[in-house]
């Protein structure tokens, strides 16, 4: 008899194996198909992210766009520094420095809170003195400075904990026994940013700030996102590098700095950065947002100084960074660059930024002004530093371990 044709139970019991290149073939594809989906689904909420987070901002449009564009610090773009300047790191060396931060390096945040000292409210607004200059700093770049009759608000990060386009991830403030809050400030006249990067540019703070500042001081486009945030464009001044503005008695000057900006993916340089010149009558204050050296520092004291005290960045530097950001003996030189009597350091003790230990821009600081001769300003946090008074000079770091 002939051998039987295979039914429905043999096929269902021996199925008919493919070869084993066909199976990878198709594994393959299958593969691939499911990876592009996913990065196509990643792409695509990123891009959602973006355009729809609040804390991102807002990009000019209209006639702020138009300014800026005409802005001779405008081009190809894109805001320029006045001398070349690299933003740029190698893919070999971002990735490392990456590790870096992530893994954490000996000593870069404090191993015990840091002590601060309550605002002193009436010392800070002195008692009608016309030339009463008074400033309170709260970690970074965040200060109080009293001034022609007049409360200013630096670079607030008072709200948020960490300095970063999301709120879960990146820097985390240092532990600090009391942060001192938007409430317990007294009225603010003007609220004075640098730039817009998130260690300045705090979105929480500013959703409250609206209702407690009367005006915004901000470089080129920065207000696009104020505006987005819900504070009236009638309370916003956007101002190019060495434009100027009655304020009260006060003239401030929007002056120039060496740095970069950015709080997307794809938006570096596309608003303007500065520094800024606060001129009374008998009394000149420097803030100096974030910068690396640069001759500019020279033009800005023979062109609006002296001043009788300078508040310099003094943090998150690195040598491969260099441009953006000084080391402190640059500081403790542009002090000397400006023509400030006293130099009062910023842009540390709050947040890690970089990879150094969070004491060694301070010491660096001391010692190479002590080799200048320069006067040099350390209150503690929340304390009050009054110009024509002594000032603190204490090793408050030092205790701290």
């Amino acid at each position: 008899m002939g051998e039987e044709p295979p039914g429905l139970f043999f096929v269902f019991i021996h199925p008919v194996v493919p070869t084993a290149s066909f199976t990878m073939r198709k594994a393959f594809k299958i593969m691939a198909l499911v990876t592009l989906s996913l990065l196509a689904l990643i792409a695509l909420g990123t891009v959602a992210f973006v355009n729809l987070a609040p804390q991102f901002g807002a990009a000019a449009t209209g006639e702020r766009l138009k300014r800026m564009q005409a802005s001779p610090n405008f081009k190809d773009g894109t805001f320029q520094n006045l001398v070349p300047t690299s933003l740029d790191l190698s893919f070999l060396e971002g990735a490392k420095a990456a590790w870096q931060m992530l893994r954490g390096t000996d000593d870069s945040e404090p191993k015990a809170t840091i002590q601060t000292v309550p605002l002193d409210v009436k010392r800070l607004e002195g008692a009608g003195d016309p030339d009463h200059v008074a400033v309170a700093w709260f970690g970074h770049s965040s200060l109080l400075i009293r001034m022609g009759g007049k409360t200013f608000l630096t670079d607030p990060v008072l709200v948020g904990e960490r300095v970063s386009m999301v709120s879960m991830v990146g820097p985390k403030r240092f532990p600090y026994d009391h942060y001192i809050g938007l409430d317990e400030l007294p009225k603010v006249d003007a609220v004075l940013m640098s730039h817009d990067h998130y260690d300045h540019l705090d979105y929480p703070t500013f959703v409250r700030l609206k209702e407690r500042a009367e005006r915004f001081f901000v470089p080129l486009g920065v207000g696009a996102h104020l505006e987005k945030w819900g504070i009236p464009a009638d309370r916003i001044t956007e101002l190019d590098w060495d434009e100027s503005v009655q304020f009260g008695t006060l003239t401030l000057v929007c002056a120039p700095s060496r740095h970069f900006s950015g709080r997307g993916l794809t938006n570096r340089n596309s608003t303007l950065w500065c520094s800024w010149v606060l001129k009374g009558e008998n009394r000149r204050v420097y803030f100096g947002g974030d910068s690396g050296y640069y001759p500019g520092f020279k033009t800005i004291g023979e062109k609006y100084g002296p001043f009788d005290l300078a508040l310099l960045e003094c943090g998150a530097y690195n040598e491969k960074w260099i441009d953006i950001h000084m080391l402190p003996e640059q500081t403790a030189q542009a002090q000397l660059d400006v023509r400030a009597e006293v130099l009062m350091p910023i842009h540390w003790a709050k947040f890690n930024l970089a990879l150094h230990p969070w004491r060694d821009p301070i010491r660096r600081l001391t010692q190479r002004a002590a080799q200048l001769g320069s006067r040099l300003a350390t209150p503690r946090i929340g304390e009050v530093l009054v110009l024509g008074e002594p000032v603190p000079t204490a090793p408050w770091w030092e205790s701290i371990p």
